[in-house]
């Protein structure tokens, strides 16, 4: 979130203007407030499964913040079809994979347990689908021999500080053509 968010000046089209999580003392939070960029927080906790109370109140934050492009960075919950078609075409989420390989949770280690010589990271447009909108940006990271999870997760991270800022900054000027970093 930090990259992102310092990406965004010069002649970058677009500023931040929320940080919003789901998790009260996410660290992002803090740093978000420290560079001056406003924050909220809508815990999912207090909805107890209630998902579209909690999409609501979701709504509501955003759209007192007015985003014109919403980026997702860790926000580790499924949306439903009603929150992602709201905001279909201006939702961005960033997946510690090559997708469409490895969809969900655990990406390093089943890229590592399938015998996979490569991983990365995708920008992809948010839809209903888990990780299944269209993919704007990938970014390749060599799965070395001795890797573990770990391991290959920070190299990985390296890498989506990379490619975040540069699809948003294509995204923004209306450009879909797909980055791709070696």
């Amino acid at each position: 979130m930090v990259t992102l968010a310092k990406s965004m000046t010069g002649d970058h089209p677009a500023r931040p203007c929320l940080v919003l999580s789901n998790v009260p003392d996410a660290g992002g939070l803090e740093k978000a407030r420290m560079m001056g960029i406003p924050t909220a927080v809508v815990d999912h906790r207090n909805f107890k499964g209630d998902r579209e109370g909690f999409e609501k109140a979701l709504n509501s934050e955003l759209e007192r913040h007015a985003p014109d492009i919403i980026c997702l960075a860790g926000f580790m919950r499924i949306l439903t079809e009603g929150f992602t078609g709201c905001w279909a075409g201006r939702c961005l989420n960033i997946h510690p994979s090559l997708l469409p390989k490895y969809k969900g949770l655990d990406t390093h280690q089943r890229a590592i347990d399938a015998g996979d010589d490569v991983a990365g990271c995708s920008v992809h447009e948010v839809t209903a689908e888990l990780d299944g909108g269209p993919i704007l940006g990938q970014a390749r990271v060599p799965i070395l021999p001795g890797d573990d999870a770990a391991a290959l997760a920070a190299r990985v991270l390296v890498e989506e500080h990379r490619l975040y800022p540069a699809v948003l900054e294509r995204f923004v000027r209306g450009d879909k053509t797909p980055v791709q970093l070696p």
